[in-house]
């Protein structure tokens, strides 16, 4: 018994059955050492199939390693054995759908990927035996040995294509989020009248979106492509900014006779109002947030104190009920909840002092995300203007985040569970500041 398994560990030496090549004696060295190691099937199984794609595996490939794993059984995959299998081409043929050629194809495929290795007798002929214990004593065909060797190969290969994967997700936001905000920055000045080269910006713009990935690509040629948007989103940004009237504050600032014909009950976000709101003008109930600085837009330490106790580390506290269409939540909460919007309408809005502010910058970015304007207008029409905004941060933020794919599909959403009563927008705020004090 122990010279026939001697004999079986043996590396095959070329028999004139099949022509050698470097690929095939790597296969035999992979064979010999998964004859060492002590790796399951379904471990080796799952580690070849996640990366085999990747390492240049067709399916049809994987349908032949399968078939032939089939023929295996759990002690051939244990320390010092080889999962040698001999099935018939005629059963090979029956089982996969292949015709004889496309079969020998195959089968010299998977050996030159180094998944398997094959070992030849004398005459060329597939055969083997067991023992009364179902151990191979002695056997030829297809040595599946190679994927006990490379298991730990695949594992660490399939770790790195998910974190390119991820990489890649995150720079196709990242560039989709600048795209679009270059195309909103660049239709904005044009819609405005703004002096500036908008048309030599618009074909710079078209000419680096015809160079987006049709299909899967490389987080190289991505960053390549975000760095270029980036200094291209800079430019324009200083552009608009030159073009502007420093003298026009109408958008950014309330006049003396609006503050004045604004009542306190509209100027006080704490009380509820029970009557529905719905905009007849393009005015902006407004509610003044002195809870940041107006040089920066950061929060001060006032706005620090005036938190609710969830935010001083006491997590698990629901927030006050109120009326949807009047929320209390203060501009500088809002922000902290999403750090995103909050970077993003900095770079771009400047002061973010009050809720006009946020409502004029959600317009502004709401062609960025892919948020029509019938959808806006809905929004805005059934929560009421302040409502949207908050609605709109949080659809922004989440898009951001890459926790949502279709931001206006989300934010109609929205709309639809108010209608139903269901929509809480500050419990949303407070449980995603929650989530970051945790």
């Amino acid at each position: 018994m122990s010279q026939t398994r001697t004999h079986v560990s043996n590396i095959s030496r070329p028999s004139g059955w099949r022509k050698a090549s470097i690929d095939m004696v790597n296969a035999e060295r992979h064979a010999e050492a998964g004859e060492k190691s002590a790796v399951s099937k379904t471990r080796a199984f799952t580690a070849v199939k996640r990366v085999g794609a990747h390492i240049g595996l067709k399916s049809s490939d994987i349908l032949l390693l399968d078939t032939l794993g089939a023929f295996t059984k759990p002690q051939d995959w244990e320390d010092g054995r080889r999962p040698i299998v001999w099935p018939s081409n005629a059963y090979l043929v029956e089982q996969t759908g292949f015709s004889l050629s496309a079969l020998k194809r195959h089968a010299r495929r998977l050996a030159e990927f180094g998944v398997i290795a094959f070992k030849d007798s004398t005459n060329g002929k597939r055969w083997g035996r067991r023992d009364s214990d179902g151990v191979i004593v002695e056997a030829y065909g297809f040595d599946l040995s190679p994927l006990s060797a490379r298991a730990h190969e695949f594992e660490a290969l399939w770790k790195d294509v998910q974190a390119e994967r991820s990489l890649c997700l995150r720079l196709k936001r990242q560039v989709t989020v600048t795209r679009r905000m270059v195309r909103a920055s660049i239709e904005g000045a044009l819609s405005e009248g703004l002096n500036g080269p908008w048309a030599h910006f618009k074909d710079l713009l078209e000419e680096l979106l015809q160079r987006l990935p049709r299909r899967k690509t490389s987080s190289e040629l991505l960053l390549k492509l975000l760095a270029e948007l980036t200094a291209l989103k800079d430019r324009v940004d200083a552009a608009y900014l030159d073009g502007r009237d420093p003298d026009d504050e109408t958008e950014t600032t309330l006049d003396a006779s609006t503050l004045r014909s604004t009542s306190v009950h509209e100027m006080d976000p704490k009380k509820t109002n029970s009557e529905p709101h719905i905009p007849t003008t393009k005015q902006l109930n407004l509610v003044i947030s002195s809870c940041l600085e107006e040089n920066e837009g950061e929060v001060s330490a006032p706005c620090q104190e005036a938190l609710p106790q969830w935010d001083r580390g006491k997590t698990g506290l629901q927030p006050p009920s109120t009326d949807l269409r009047n929320p209390s939540l203060k501009v500088s909460t809002a922000l902290l909840a999403c750090p995103n919007f909050a970077s993003w309408a900095h770079s771009l809005g400047g002061h973010l002092r009050n809720w006009h502010d946020l409502y004029r910058l959600a317009g502004q970015f709401r062609p960025m995300i892919g948020v029509t304007n019938d959808t806006w207008r809905q929004a805005q029409e059934q929560l009421g203007a302040q409502s949207a905004t908050i609605a709109f941060v949080l659809v922004f933020e989440k898009h951001c985040a890459g926790e949502i794919g279709s931001p206006g599909g989300y934010l109609r959403g929205m709309v639809r569970k108010a209608g139903a009563g269901d929509l809480h927008l500050e419990r949303s705020i407070y449980g995603r500041m929650s989530a970051q004090a945790a």
